[in-house]
């Protein structure tokens, strides 16, 4: 008889060991040698669980067994728990083989091929199921104690971070898993979190342009390309503050479970809370949910926020002379025609320039960006007594680096002890944390360093800012209408701009709120007399 093996281990830890997928299948081929059967082919699943069907060799197995005529005449398992733990998927798996002729035996469960083995089998896989779910239940609340002690529990850790093992006293020697802060990854976090609140050199930069950077820099997720997705991830996630929990989701679902079963750990943040906060508003203000696509991705300026302000309808774009000129013209007139609006096409440079330069004149005025670099300035000052004592742990700890590093150089020059691959491994940490120190206290001293401004030099600023705000290729425009206005309200004559003081005041420097002030980036050429080390003089 042609025969079938198939052996499988629940986890990959198990199937790292090597010892019981070997044994399953020493077992099975040394019965099958007894009984004369010939094995066609052995199927082998490392590290994965016997409640579903979501086994890669598995589903191989089951199509290969069911074609017409069947390669082999019976599958062997150790156990009929390597089969299946779920007593209806197995009946159900079992069936599908018997119609093709095809029987499932079990060289430790050994039952006949009548209906009274049928029905052992039956018991048997009920049983294997209690056991499957007792011992889920106990492994599961050996983790959840595991986790509460502030120990990791074995899956990979996120991005960012990684897994430290540690001495664990009265536990006869076994040692347990922790995560750290990687320091090298943790900077490409705090990266893509300065990207997306602040821009780049092109300006503003959603997930899926912060994607692009890093893959054409060659600055890789663990060495996969990142995605929009994978971007998003970071973002959203709030280890990054120092809050995970474990037993969040339930496995098969992924759905959320009660948060009384949630099981906080302990994790050391690596961004600052206000930077999430932001960070998180940003994204809803950008959600799909909250604004269509085409506002979020469009290069047009005032799409989503022109409206008719005559019957209210949105204004869309429309072009001419094969694309040679684009108007906004009133939805309501292009659908049901001009008896029901009358209101005309408007030219899109036109309404574009207009609504900018008001914006600019209204918002970067010399008096409000007076009142911005003295709030900024203010916050500042009132930040400096903390920032300056993080500066000095930092510096404690970068000399107890520097100290670190020249000791271990100075063992190898003498011989004393070898530079193995070990050693290269503990030098690169000490090298890469130096350089995230040196980073984070050019971020508080950069805070610290802001300049006097002279009366000339604030209208210098204002005319950069103008400057900028006008730059259409630059996107700080629309990011800054999205964020100030409302609407605007269009007709033959005038153009009615609408939006929330709140959002002005906090946008020229005004808020009191918890989350960063944010300063219009890249704005060269405005400083003057300050040395040739601190920006473009001309």
């Amino acid at each position: 008889m042609a025969v079938a093996l198939y052996a499988r281990v629940s986890t990959v830890r198990q199937a790292e060991k090597n010892l019981s997928i070997p044994d399953q299948l020493r077992q099975m081929r040394e019965w099958c040698a007894s009984r004369g059967y010939s094995i066609g082919h052995e199927y082998i699943e490392a590290g994965e669980s016997a409640t579903d069907d979501r086994r890669p060799e598995f589903q191989i197995m089951m199509s290969e067994a069911t074609i017409s005529p069947s390669p082999f005449e019976a599958i062997i398992v150790h156990s009929l728990s390597r089969f299946y733990r779920d007593s209806l998927e197995f009946g159900l798996h079992e069936r599908t083989l018997n119609r093709s002729n095809v029987r499932l035996i079990s060289i430790t469960q050994e039952t006949s091929n009548d209906p009274a083995g049928e029905m052992a089998r039956k018991i048997f896989s009920v049983f294997d199921e209690y056991s499957s779910k007792e011992n889920g239940k106990h492994t599961l609340r050996a983790m959840k104690e595991n986790a509460r002690q502030g120990f990791w529990n074995g899956a990979p850790a996120p991005f960012g971070y990684r897994i430290i093992e540690v001495e664990v006293v009265g536990n006869n020697g076994k040692r347990k898993s922790k995560i750290a802060i990687d320091p090298v990854e943790s900077i490409l976090v705090k990266r893509i979190f300065d990207l997306y609140l602040y821009g780049g050199t092109k300006g503003s930069m959603g997930a899926k342009d912060i994607a692009t950077h890093l893959n054409e820099t060659g600055q890789t997720l663990r060495g996969t390309l990142w995605s929009r997705a994978r971007v998003h991830e970071v973002l959203s996630n709030e280890i990054y503050i120092g809050q995970y929990y474990f037993n969040k989701k339930n496995n098969k679902t992924k759905l959320l479970k009660p948060e009384s079963e949630w099981v906080p750990v302990p994790v050391d943040p690596m961004i600052d809370k206000a930077i999430f906060e932001a960070t998180k508003a940003r994204k809803q203000s950008r959600s799909f949910d909250v604004v269509p696509p085409r506002v979020v991705t469009t290069k047009t300026l005032l799409t989503g926020l022109a409206k008719c302000g005559l019957c209210g309808s949105s204004m869309t774009l429309m072009t001419g002379k094969g694309g040679k000129y684009r108007y906004y013209k009133c939805a309501t007139r292009i659908n049901k025609g001009a008896r029901l609006c009358t209101n005309p096409a408007v030219p899109m440079e036109k309404l574009d320039q207009l609504v900018l330069s008001n914006l600019a004149s209204q918002v970067f005025s010399e008096s409000r960006v007076k009142s911005m670099l003295a709030e900024l300035k203010r916050q500042i000052k009132d930040g400096q007594e903390a920032d300056g004592a993080e500066i000095k742990v930092l510096q404690k700890e970068l000399d107890l680096l520097q100290t670190k590093s020249s000791r271990l150089m100075e063992a190898v020059e003498n011989n004393l002890i070898p530079m193995d691959e070990v050693l290269q491994k503990r030098s690169h940490q000490i090298s890469a944390r130096r350089q995230e120190v040196l980073l984070e206290m050019a971020g508080y001293k950069r805070k610290q360093s802001i300049p006097a401004v002279k009366p000339n030099q604030v209208g210098l600023f204002c005319n950069a800012l103008r400057s900028k705000l006008l730059d259409r290729d630059s996107g700080f425009g629309k990011d800054y209408l999205r964020h100030l206005v409302s609407e605007i309200r269009v007709t033959a004559k005038e153009a009615q701009i609408s939006g929330s003081k709140a959002e002005l005041a906090r946008a020229v420097g005004f808020s009191k709120s918890s989350a960063p002030l944010m300063v219009p980036t890249s704005v060269n050429g405005w400083l003057l007399d300050l040395g040739s080390n601190q920006g473009p003089t001309d």
